[in-house]
């Protein structure tokens, strides 16, 4: 690496014609620009590159081989690990790249990557328009679509990955490249789950489907001493679910910060209201609800109503992993567990595969996992530094107790920093190995490696 004199002036001989900012630590910027939603990821880059379009990311590409700095790159920033910024390195920051554009004629939408599932479900909802998103609305487009992209819409139109139509890459050498069915297919296929291996994703281009304004939807809450039961009706319940019905289930605690656990479930049904009505109408007629918010709802608030929930800076660790299958054992693990949980903003998350998202080959996309059942994601999160350790360790505790439980498979997306390279294996299982001949093909020398890296072959 560079000196910081080399670093300021390179910076100095390149400002002239880069169009967005670039940030060094002693730039009045630079604090807010490094960080991102987890707080517990504190780490500082020698220079921060906030482009404002591709020929700033060509620039700063080049810049960060000049200087010999490692690069990440910053989309939404709220992978779990981290990995959109880097320490001592280039950081690469697409936030302010956040144009969208909507053909409502071919029914499609374009979008930089630094733009938000709140900006683009704003836009394609003037049109009535949607597709599968994030279930948080400040998440970034290109992150959660790259690794996967579970969302409500998933179970009738699938993973976001899997309504992509094109992206554009900006690749290890400087290269603007084009990704489609058409063009570089072989670049399209490993991008639709191989996350940032291969590239920069400045823009992606996505099919759309009416949707909204309003649809179905909401959370319904049990007391805590419910959970088994409320656990094997959701089971039940989601094991004939309709393609236009999801349906999350969780351990969580109430939102006013008191610690009282409860079981709650969060719905959704894309078609009309009526059929929304009838396909839901078993949740709410289901137990003693302590709060019942189900029904009628704008798409996007249905998008936005977790948000709180996942506040920027507080102190994140998750693990997560596709269970074989939810038992009555492995329901009654998950509350054992929970009433182990030491921070009131800790939960156990069940996330539900069916419909579209599983009538998707194998090896179709980079992403695998097609099949029918459930993700499992343990959420550890504090606004109190003094219980993070606490916290982490339940998280691992929690895990662990799971582990008999678990399927092979892992969501690329909720991968942290302590896993080691077989879990990303695991993550891509038959994909793996055609995943490494593309990047060996696109990045020889794994110039993007802060990222659920996939290895070049040697």
């Amino acid at each position: 690496m560079r000196s910081d004199l080399s670093v300021s002036k390179a910076v100095s001989d390149l400002a002239g014609a880069f169009a967005g900012r670039l940030l060094q630590p002693n730039n009045a910027e630079y604090e807010a620009a490094r960080r991102v939603h987890n707080g517990m990821v504190d780490k500082r880059p020698a220079l921060i590159a906030q482009c404002h379009g591709v020929a700033d990311v060509v620039d700063a590409i080049k810049l960060a081989r000049e200087l010999g700095l490692e690069v990440s790159v910053r989309g939404g920033g709220h992978n779990v690990a981290g990995r959109a910024v880097v320490e001592g390195g280039l950081m690469i920051d697409l936030a302010q790249m956040q144009a969208i554009h909507v053909d409502v004629g071919h029914r499609t939408v374009r979008a930089q990557g630094g733009a938000t599932w709140a900006g683009l479900n704003r836009e394609t909802q003037l049109h009535g328009l949607a597709v599968t998103g994030g279930v948080v609305s400040t998440t970034g487009i290109a992150g959660l679509t790259l690794g996967g992209g579970i969302g409500w819409l998933m179970g009738k139109y699938g993973l976001a990955l899997d309504n992509l139509l094109s992206v554009e890459v900006v690749t290890a050498d400087g290269q603007v490249q084009q990704a489609s069915a058409e063009v570089n297919p072989d670049l399209f296929w490993a991008v639709r789950g191989g996350g940032g291996n291969f590239g920069v994703v400045t823009s992606l281009e996505f099919r759309l489907y009416p949707v909204g304004p309003m649809i179905t939807g909401g959370l319904i809450a049990y007391p805590f001493e419910n959970a088994r039961e409320m656990l094997r009706f959701y089971r039940t319940f989601t094991a004939s679910l309709a393609d236009e019905a999801a349906v999350a289930a969780t351990l969580v605690h109430a939102p006013d910060g008191s610690g009282t656990r409860l079981a709650a479930m969060v719905a959704s049904h894309c078609g009309p209201l009526a059929d929304g009505e009838s396909a839901l109408q078993p949740i709410k007629q289901f137990g003693a609800p302590v709060m019942d918010a189900l029904g009628p709802i704008p798409y996007c608030q249905l998008n936005s109503m977790l948000d709180a929930g996942y506040p920027k800076g507080a102190l994140n660790y998750w693990k997560s992993s596709f269970l074989a299958d939810l038992s009555d054992a492995a329901i009654d693990t998950m509350i054992a567990c929970f009433e182990a949980c030491p921070t009131p903003m800790g939960q156990l998350l069940l996330e539900g595969f069916h419909g579209a998202a599983t009538r998707v080959g194998v090896t179709d996309t980079a992403f695998p996992h097609r099949q029918r059942g459930y993700n499992f994601l343990v959420v550890s999160q504090t606004l109190d530094p003094a219980i993070a350790d606490r916290c982490t360790a339940w998280v691992r505790q929690t895990y662990d107790a799971m582990k008999p439980f678990i399927a092979p498979g892992r969501y690329v997306n909720y991968l942290d920093d302590d896993e080691a390279v077989d879990a990303v294996a695991a993550a891509y299982g038959p994909n793996y190995r055609r995943l490494r001949d593309i990047k060996t093909k696109y990045d020889p020398e794994n110039f993007f490696h802060l990222n659920q890296n996939i290895l070049p072959l040697r």
